[in-house]
């Protein structure tokens, strides 16, 4: 079964942060990271983002 992709830029709690390192960050599960969040959390948990909300 293949899941879809999930487009953080169009979440409401995907920020763009000020580290050089960790550019990309999630407000709902409060991390940052290098790669888009929705990516980490499929690799951590085995599922796709279940935060995710479209920006109004």
């Amino acid at each position: 079964m293949k899941q879809e992709r999930i487009d953080c830029f169009k979440c409401k709690f995907f920020y763009i942060t000020w580290d050089q390192h960790h550019p990309r960050g999630c407000k709902s599960f409060g991390f940052k990271t290098k790669k888009l969040p929705s990516l980490e959390v499929s690799a951590a948990s085995g599922h796709p983002c279940l935060r995710y909300e479209k920006k109004n």
